[in-house]
C-alpha cells in the first residue's frame, strides 16, 4: 500500500505560523509523525508540499497509478480550488482531507471545502494527530474495514 500525502501552502511554516491556531509544532515534526503513522502500518509514504496550485494539481494527476490514495491538506486552496478539486476527481484515488484547525470555527470564507467533496472523510481540528487518524482510515478504508 503507498500513499501520497500533501500540504498545502504554508504548512511549511508551522510551528511559526499563528501558532495559537496551528499550534507549535514544526512541519518536521508534522513529516515524522506521518513517516512513522505509515511506517508502523507497513505503508510506503511520498509527502508533497507547494505553496503553489499548479505543482499540488501536478502531483495529483501524476499520482494516478503510483499510489493506493491521497492523504491531503490543501490548506488555504481549500476554500478556492475548483482546479484541486478536478485533479483529485479525475484521478479517482481515495482521497482523505486533514486540516489542523478546524475551518468551521474560523472566518465564514473557510467554510466552503471544494477539495472536501471529493474525498471520502475529513479531519479536522484534531492539529497534527489529524493526519495520523486519516492515515489510519485511509488504510482501512482501502482495506475494507472503514
Amino acid at each position: 500500500m503507498k500513499f501520497l500525502v500533501i500540504n498545502g501552502p504554508n504548512i511549511n511554516l508551522l510551528g511559526r505560523r499563528e501558532p495559537e491556531i496551528y499550534g507549535r509544532v514544526g512541519y518536521q515534526a508534522l513529516c515524522d509523525l506521518v513517516r512513522e503513522t505509515c511506517s508502523a502500518g507497513f505503508i510506503e509514504v511520498e509527502l508533497f508540499q507547494s505553496n503553489h496550485e499548479g505543482a499540488i494539481v501536478d502531483v495529483i494527476q501524476e499520482a494516478d497509478g503510483r499510489f493506493d490514495g491521497i492523504v491531503i491538506n490543501p490548506a488555504a486552496y481549500t476554500h478556492t480550488s475548483i482546479a484541486i478539486l478536478d485533479a483529485l476527481k479525475a484521478v479517482g484515488l481515495p482521497a482523505v482531507e486533514v486540516h489542523i484547525s478546524d475551518p468551521s470555527e474560523r472566518e465564514g470564507y473557510r467554510r466552503t471545502s471544494f477539495a472536501g467533496e471529493a474525498c471520502v472523510r475529513s479531519f479536522v481540528g484534531m492539529g497534527i494527530e489529524g493526519y495520523r487518524e486519516a492515515i489510519l482510515f485511509l488504510k482501512g478504508y482501502l482495506e475494507g474495514l472503514s
